[in-house]
Formats: C-alpha cells, sequence, structure tokens
C-alpha cells in the first residue's frame, strides 16, 4: 500500500514556543472579563449572605419574601455563569430555544408547586397558619 502523507520537511518556519500567541489580546480581553464576572459573582454571593441577616416578611408584610428575593439573586450569578463561564452568550440560536423550553417548563413546574402549596385541601400552606 501506497502512503499517502507526504513525509517531505515542512516549508514553514518552525514558531519559537515562547513566542505570545497571535491572538494574545483576545485571550488577555477574556481573561479580564471572568476576573469581572468572579469579582461580580463574589459581591452578589456575599450580597446574599448579608440579605440572610434581613426579615423581609416584616418589612414587606408577606410570607416568603427572603425566598424570593434569593431566588432572584441566585437567578441572576446563575445567569452571569451561563452566559460568560459556559459561553451561551456566543451559541447558536438552536441552543437558545432549548434554554427557552426548558425554561418555560421549568416555570411551569414552579408554578403546579405554587397552586398546590396554597390548595387549601391538599397543600401545606393553611396547617402552618
Amino acid at each position: 500500500m501506497a502512503d499517502s502523507h507526504s513525509h517531505a520537511p515542512s516549508t514553514t518556519e518552525p514558531q519559537d514556543p515562547h513566542a505570545p500567541p497571535a491572538n494574545i489580546h483576545e485571550i488577555e480581553h477574556h481573561i479580564g472579563l471572568y476576573w469581572k464576572i468572579g469579582i461580580i459573582l463574589v459581591c452578589f454571593t456575599a450580597l446574599t449572605v448579608g440579605l440572610a441577616y434581613v426579615d423581609f416578611d416584616k418589612i414587606f408584610g408577606g410570607h416568603g419574601w427572603n425566598m424570593k428575593i434569593g431566588m432572584v439573586v441566585a437567578s441572576f450569578k446563575v445567569s452571569l455563569v451561563g452566559a460568560i463561564f459556559m459561553h451561551l452568550k456566543e451559541e447558536k440560536a438552536t441552543i437558545w430555544r432549548f434554554l427557552y423550553f426548558t425554561a418555560f417548563f421549568v416555570m411551569g413546574l414552579f408554578l403546579l408547586f405554587w397552586l398546590a402549596y396554597g390548595d387549601p385541601i391538599f397543600g401545606t400552606y393553611h396547617a402552618h397558619h
């Protein structure tokens, strides 16, 4: 069998292994963005810890406000992680369609849970009050 690969020496000059890559500015931009997002995530984690010491149910006069505010902060943090660190902001439209589809059904499950929780016959809301 004949070998289809050429074993002739390469005509290009060898690259210096210590030379910076050609796209060094793009790499530096991404590293800077990762640092900024990391600092934002640390700040919002500190905010989450601080919010745990505030009783929002007394402030807003309702039930479950600490959980609601905590979920908003957590949703913001997870969206940053997904968009930046998982590179979802650069994905094709097909990926986004799957994410929207999934988010729609997750919200539906939350709605079903909320409806069952508030149900006076099957729920646990009245058992606590």
